[in-house]
């Protein structure tokens, strides 16, 4: 995976023994109460990958599945990070969409913010890994699951034929631009298509190009833009697309800042931001949650969670920029 190792707060744990991992975690767990520090410190210091290790030794040392374990043993909140975390990356990111499309209602939200954020690449796996694990396109379950434009936008990003990164049509920057323009601003009601096909389909360089244009011809943003001529989730997609144009990590920061704003946490959107993204660019996340929003992850963490939770996040999160 891009910049694996090298943005990301968690790494490779030095020294690493998957047998000593799997005994620790077993004595922690085992007679009268639980040693939720000790857990919560070893797991979050060790990558995704070790964790998978540290699983297979513990089933092979004692017979018993981690995972059950560690559901049995914690509770709530605590709970859902720690099990969250021991799901290897991609089983991640399709349960997380299985979940979103299944049952009565749609999270939108998790449909968002995963195909709005992951590179073509990545979408290519979780597609074949959804298809393997549940014996369905992931496009069929988007399909009976979301309707009109939204539903057309998230097929587009699932055909993860974005043009190849770094590539730009200087000739093409200008009419894309116009497009755009005519589609949204120009036009009595909105040609919604247009936006879908032009954001879904250009590379990131090409789009910050188009984005420059557009602000040069229409004087907004093209975040204002969408935000004035689209609505409902389809607005919201759109806009998840083009920050994520800018900036993944600014995208994600801004998610973060939502999440724990104002009454109330959605601790799944926190839960799921800080493990998916842990091994891949939460430092720089850090950095732009600090630009945009004048204080620290760590301590926008530390006000507003509590308990064994506030101790993994912090951990996660790998240091205050205070």
């Amino acid at each position: 995976m891009a910049g694996k190792g090298t943005r990301g707060t968690v790494n490779d744990y030095p020294g690493f023994n998957a047998n000593s991992d799997a005994e620790t975690l077993r004595k922690a767990m085992k007679g009268l109460g639980t040693d939720e520090a000790s857990i919560l410190k070893l797991l979050v210091a060790r990558s995704n990958s070790q964790r998978q290790k540290i699983a297979t030794a513990f089933k092979t040392l004692f017979g018993r599945d981690l995972v059950d374990d560690l559901k049995s043993e914690l509770t709530g909140k605590f709970e859902n990070l720690i099990v969250a975390l021991m799901k290897p990356t991609l089983q991640y990111d399709v349960s997380e969409l299985r979940h979103a499309l299944k049952g009565a209602g749609t999270c939108e939200t998790v449909l968002i913010e995963i195909l709005a954020s992951r590179s073509c690449a990545e979408l290519i796996k979780i597609k074949q890994a959804y298809k393997d694990e549940h014996d369905k396109e992931l496009e069929d379950s988007i399909t009976s699951d979301t309707s009109g434009f939204f539903e057309r936008m998230l097929v587009v990003l699932v055909q993860a034929n974005r043009d190849p990164e770094g590539k730009v049509d200087e000739g093409r920057v200008e009419q894309d631009a116009q497009d755009l323009f005519k589609a949204g601003e120009m036009k009595w009601g909105t040609d919604e298509e247009k936006f879908i096909t032009i954001l879904g389909t250009r590379s990131y360089t090409h789009l910050r190009k188009v984005f420059d244009q557009y602000m040069t011809i229409s004087g907004y943003q093209i975040e204002e833009s969408i935000d004035s001529e689209t609505s409902g989730h389809l607005e919201k997609l759109l806009l998840a697309i083009a920050k994520c144009v800018r900036s993944v990590p600014g995208y994600f920061a801004e998610s973060l800042y939502h999440a724990m704003k104002g009454a109330g946490t959605s601790d799944a959107t926190l839960i799921r931001i800080m493990v998916s993204r842990s091994e891949i660019d939460l430092y720089d996340i850090r950095m732009e949650f600090r630009k945009n929003f004048g204080k620290s992850l760590y301590q926008a963490i530390k006000n507003d969670t509590s308990g064994d939770y506030r101790e993994a996040l912090l951990l996660l999160c790998g240091g205050d920029d205070e």
